[in-house]
């Protein structure tokens, strides 16, 4: 149970980024995401009579016969989507070298698309998940749903901090019947992303955001170091100012990301890497600019 000074302070966490997140919306990011998703499907709208120029496969045979001439069918574009943030809370996501760690670049980003799927007039729902689901709010429209989501991801705190990525598409894909909008936010560092994750791409459109932190790719030469690994709780002494030991870092960590781009690649899924230490909207704007230009060919 959060004490009083801290919940106090995590409100006045969400309400700052409640502000930022509507003006990016607002000036920037909202039409970009209004362009790049645009519904699942048609809804029939009504009969009327055959014009020249109609497609004939949307002729009514039923209603032409009672009417003694062609009527086809006419639908409208169906706007509401679900979307799905699902947002890794494990242990890995609590690091920062600079001003956010990964777990609070996670918060402003559900902010943003949030409000922008809000304005946009679709539901949102929030899945936290570590080492398995630790909560899921079925998707609803409203500010209340994206204020509670942005609180829970800042103040999530799982019993199992590991990573556990094919439990969450496992859940995504069994649990969500309906086609949903996934919006995967997560920093992968799990060495098993595999099967599941092609099939959770099958069944619903899935973009993965990974979460970075530039520490991540390289080691400074600041000596000798204790590091903990946040989720298995580990700890080593670690002497960075061996070349070999920041050269074999940068290799382990290169192999990880380059095998995780062929993932993506492979099952189709359009991600972007944001960094805790630089601006975001830039690699946003280019990933919906190409998921849409994808999804038109």
């Amino acid at each position: 149970m959060l004490d009083p000074a801290t919940i106090e302070e995590t409100m006045k966490r969400v309400r700052r980024l409640e502000i930022r997140a509507k003006r990016l919306v607002r000036e920037t990011f909202g039409g970009e995401y209004h362009s790049s998703f645009k519904g699942q499907g048609l809804d029939f709208d009504e009969f009327r009579e055959y014009q020249h120029g109609d497609e004939i496969r949307f002729i009514d045979w039923n209603v032409t016969a009672r009417m003694g001439t062609p009527y086809i069918r006419t639908f409208r574009e169906e706007r509401e989507l679900s979307v799905i943030l699902a947002v890794d809370v494990s242990g890995s996501t609590l690091f920062g070298s600079d001003y956010l760690s990964k777990r609070e670049l996670a918060a402003e980003l559900a902010a943003v698309l949030g409000f922008s799927a809000r304005d946009n007039g679709d539901k949102v729902g929030l899945l936290l998940f570590a080492n398995e689901p630790i909560l899921f709010l079925p998707p609803a429209k409203g500010t209340k749903q994206i204020l509670r989501s942005v609180r829970e991801i800042l103040t999530a705190d799982p019993e199992q901090p590991q990573t556990n990525l094919p439990a969450v598409c496992h859940f995504l894909t069994h649990s969500i019947r309906r086609r949903a909008l996934v919006f995967l936010i997560s920093d992968f560092l799990d060495s098993d992303v595999g099967k599941q994750l092609g099939t959770l791409a099958r069944k619903h459109e899935t973009i993965a955001l990974q979460l970075s932190d530039p520490l991540e790719k390289r080691i400074p030469d600041v000596g000798k170091v204790l590091l903990r690994d946040r989720e298995t709780g580990h700890r080593s002494v670690v002497n960075t100012s061996n070349s070999n030991v920041r050269m074999a870092y940068r290799k382990l960590s290169r192999r990880h990301r380059d095998g995780l781009q062929r993932q993506f690649k492979r099952f189709g899924i359009d991600h972007a890497t944001l960094s805790t230490t630089t601006e975001y909207l830039p690699a946003l704007h280019r990933l919906l600019k190409n998921h849409a230009l994808r999804k038109s060919h």
